[in-house]
This record gives C-alpha cells, structure tokens and sequence, in this order.
C-alpha cells in the first residue's frame, strides 16, 4: 500500500508512510485499515470505484492497464495494493494476473 501510494503521487516511501500513519491516528484505526487508505487517497483527490463482479476471475491487472491507459489509479485486489500509471503497473512482483476488485482513480485538476 505504501509503495503504490508512493509511486502514484511521486512521494518518497517514507513520506508517504508518515502520512498515511498520521491518518490511522486520526481515525483511530491501524494504517492499514480501508477506512484509513480510503480517506487518505480521498483527501489526495481520487475516488473510489468497485469493478463489476460479472467476470470476477477473469479480468486482470492487465486488463484494467489496458483499458485503463491515461490517467493515475490505485487498485486493490482484496489483499494487495499496486499503483497504474498511464497504462502501465507498478508493483515489486509481476502481478499482472492478479484479480482487480476495486480501483481509485485520481481526479484531474
């Protein structure tokens, strides 16, 4: 969650770990708590998005990338976090296959 929050928003991997961190406390929850990254990224200007569940096992992340090939995302897929940026994934591991249940997207201002 971390990383991907970094990469997207061009943050220092420490940065973006005191903000979110600052977050948790603010909502009384653990950093790693939904409501805790839901808040953060709204505050950052992204909204949240749920993927229709009409072929939940077969749509990928790199689906999504190639659908998705302008703009900056988050996605989480339930138990992992990465970030996308204009098509492309970002994330430690090739984790391409892995099923997308929910995304954020970044608003343009």
């Amino acid at each position: 969650m971390v990383r991907a929050i970094a990469i997207a928003e061009e943050l220092s991997w420490e940065k973006a770990y005191d903000e979110i961190v600052a977050q948790g406390r603010r909502e009384y929850e653990m950093p790693s708590a939904n409501l805790v990254l839901d808040s953060y990224l709204y505050t950052r200007g992204y909204h949240k998005k749920l993927l229709p569940p009409s072929c939940p096992h077969c749509y990928t992340v790199r689906d999504f990338c190639k659908e998705h090939y302008h703009g900056t995302f988050i996605i989480g897929t339930g138990s992992h976090v990465l970030a996308v940026i204009n098509g492309d994934y970002y994330d430690t591991w090739n984790s391409g296959d892995e099923i997308p249940t929910y995304y954020w997207i970044k608003e343009r201002t």
